[in-house]
């Protein structure tokens, strides 16, 4: 990869039980514990003839989003790509070979409360 060229990362994370794969010049661990920051979103051109439903629901989700926090243990991987893909949402079962990192159960009333 060139010098001069600024890299591209893909991100791969869960949210709400689907799989998320951006692509973003910017990436660093976050002043925030525990989160990722993820900046500078990388979309395909909206002038193309051809229309990615999936990656327009995604540019329609981020859009005027600068920077996305996202939690260290929701991120799957991080690759420093040559060039941009397509961004997508993937359902996470069964078959896939990515199984979600178990979360913390809290019980209501976890010890947080005006009671205490």
């Amino acid at each position: 990869m060139s010098k001069i060229a600024k890299s591209i990362y893909r991100v791969l994370f869960l949210n709400q039980g689907k799989l998320y794969e951006l692509y973003a010049r910017s990436i660093y661990q976050s002043e925030l514990y525990g989160f990722i920051e993820v900046e500078e979103l990388i979309f395909g051109e909206r002038s193309s003839v051809l229309v990615n439903p999936a990656e327009e629901r995604l540019q329609t989700e981020f859009a005027g989003v600068q920077r996305t926090f996202v939690p260290m243990h929701y991120v799957v991987r991080i690759d420093e790509v040559e060039h941009e893909g397509v961004s997508k949402i993937r359902p996470v079962e069964g078959g896939d070979n990515v199984t979600p990192f178990p979360q913390p159960g809290f019980p209501n009333g976890s010890g947080r409360g005006k009671d205490n």
